[in-house]
């Protein structure tokens, strides 16, 4: 699963995987359900943490 993505996920992947809107994604990225890195406006997240967060685990 998401082998065509990178080990670190910008906003612009995690829209593309959940197929949803850029305001719903910075929504998610925003509701603390999972660790995000934040380099100044920039966000990221380890694509390891997202898979487990889409499992439910």
């Amino acid at each position: 699963m998401l082998k065509d993505y990178p080990d670190i996920l910008t906003p612009k992947d995690i829209q593309k995987i959940l197929c949803i809107g850029i305001n719903q994604t910075y929504e998610l990225l925003n509701s603390g359900r999972f660790h995000v890195v934040r380099a100044g406006r920039s966000i990221r997240i380890s694509k390891t943490v997202f898979l487990r967060w889409v499992k439910g685990q």
